[in-house]
């Protein structure tokens, strides 16, 4: 069974190129549009894999969405990429301290993105 993979990315362009490179890798594809989006999905499934989040998002950016999902205990088991433009080593700790597993900036090599959610999802 193909695992499913949480796309929350407020670009309809990045989240068409993830899921691309996802889904010609074997992956199913769910998306949301923004942080409140990506949250209600990693609540109400139990069914993910991994996310891949961007961190500048309306309505609720990619760090709030980790620290609000890891207090409802649900970041347990599941591993979150954040795919960003931003690299600054003082975001890329702030995720990492709210429960991010890794860091790719964009723009990406899809087979590099594939490799790291390949990897974040044996976890």
């Amino acid at each position: 069974m193909a695992k499913k993979i949480l796309i929350v990315d407020d670009s309809a362009t990045v989240r068409q190129q993830v899921r691309s490179a996802l889904l010609s890798a074997s992956f199913e594809v769910v998306e949301a549009a923004d942080g409140v989006e990506g949250l209600e999905a990693i609540v109400e499934r139990d069914d993910l894999a991994a996310v891949i989040c961007d961190v500048n998002m309306p309505r609720m950016g990619g760090l709030e969405l980790l620290q609000l999902a890891g207090a409802k205990g649900k970041l347990v088991g599941l591993p979150v990429l954040m795919l960003t433009t931003e690299g600054q080593p003082a975001l890329v700790q702030k995720a990492k301290a709210a429960g991010a597993k890794g860091w790719i900036v964009k723009p990406f090599k899809p087979e590099l993105l594939v490799a790291t959610v390949r990897k974040l999802a044996e976890m």
